[in-house]
Parts: structure tokens; sequence; C-alpha cells
């Protein structure tokens, strides 16, 4: 199964994280399928592809749920 997650980045207590698709069987930051967009909570950047992440979902893709609630507060679905 195909997941939409974070893929962590960053140094200690600088967290930075990429949006990705990836199988629910690799590891959170091993190999995944494409990169969907970026977010980096502490300056509170938000860049998603809509494009991509719409291409996922419409092909069978769960996000998470962090995901899920990152794509609501940005309004990434909505056109």
């Amino acid at each position: 199964m195909v997941k939409l997650r974070l893929q962590r980045f960053g140094n200690h207590k600088r967290p930075y994280y990429r949006v990705v698709a990836s199988d629910s069987k690799r590891a959170r930051d091993g190999k995944f399928l494409e990169i969907l967009g970026t977010y980096d909570p502490i300056n509170g950047n938000v860049n998603i592809d809509s494009t991509k992440v719409g291409h996922w979902l419409k092909n069978g893709a769960q996000p998470t749920d962090t995901v899920k609630s990152l794509f609501k507060k940005h309004n990434v679905l909505n056109p």
C-alpha cells in the first residue's frame, strides 16, 4: 500500500520534512516513490504540489493522519 507521509530531515531540534509517496513497508526515511512537497514547522512554510497529490490519491494512496491535517490546514486538496 502506498502512503503519503513525512520524511524527516534537518538537524537536532531543527526539523524539516518532505512530503513523499512511499510504500508503507519501507522505513520512515527510506526509499520513496516521489517527492510531493516540503514542510518547515519552524517557519511555517509549506510547499506542496497539489496536482501530484491528487494523482496519488486518485490511484489509491492513503495519507497519514499528520499529512491529512497538513493538507486540510493549507487547503491543498481544494482547487
